[in-house]
């Protein structure tokens, strides 16, 4: 990336082979204020680990020349790293291991950026005892409240009965309330970072968000459409 950057909330070593889903999810990680270093192999994963010094690990399970938790197994044994694995290995004896191999956390495939996201400044937040990093648990925008750690929105106080992905974009705009977010970070972020299929699906739950948050479609308070571009959350 080019031009001055903000400061940054840590460095992300995301060890995936995978270029279709590393790429996507680096510029996520960017754009979310961390810097994001990619390893395509166990081997490399372990050099950069050693050489960048990542503030938290994002470890794939299935690697082309070895087993991601032979990798977690490695980092333990030299540093106390947060580490979140990603797996499309569901079963629970699969988290049971990895977390017993010493991950702080599991994600498992298909994941939204965003929910990647949260897990990995939760376990950040929890690996620097609650020091402070560029994420704000509860925040409130004009007559809309969310509480991000606890996954609840309200409106004028009552609570908004939302589904995960309604909650996931409402968050997501609420934080950038003022500011455009195109369709395309929105699916990048909400969705799976390798979404490539249409957009239809974000028009559905927008308009569902928009009616549980009491919007008119013609004259919307608080979601509003920029034609062409995406959506923006309304100041108030």
């Amino acid at each position: 990336m080019t031009g001055p950057q903000p400061a940054s909330n840590g460095t992300i070593l995301f060890v995936e082979d995978e270029e279709a889903i590393s790429a996507p999810f680096a510029r996520v990680l960017e754009r979310e204020g961390f810097e994001a270093v990619v390893a395509a192999t166990a081997a490399e994963g372990l050099e950069l680990a050693e050489r960048v010094e990542p503030d938290l690990v994002l470890l794939d399970l299935t690697l082309p020349d070895g087993d991601g938790r032979d990798v977690c197994r490695a980092l333990r044994r030299d540093s106390d790293v947060p580490i979140v694995m990603l797996t499309a290995r569901g079963s629970e004896l699969d988290r049971v291991v990895g977390l017993e191999m010493g991950a702080d956390d599991y994600v498992v495939k298909p994941f939204s950026g965003a929910e990647v996201v949260s897990r990995i400044r939760a376990v950040l937040r929890r690996s620097r005892g609650g020091g402070e990093v560029r994420f704000e648990p509860s925040f409130s925008v004009g007559d809309v409240g969310v509480d991000v750690a606890g996954r609840i929105a309200t409106l004028d106080g009552a609570e908004l009965e939302l589904t995960r992905k309604e909650f996931d974009l409402l968050a997501e705009l609420a934080r950038n309330a003022g500011k455009v977010v195109t369709r395309e970070d929105l699916m990048a972020r909400v969705w799976d970072v390798n979404w490539f299929g249409s957009t239809k699906t974000l028009d559905v739950h927008i308009g569902a968000l928009r009616r549980k948050l009491g919007d008119d479609p013609a004259e919307p308070r608080h979601i509003e459409t920029v034609r062409g571009v995406g959506f923006r959350f309304a100041e108030r």
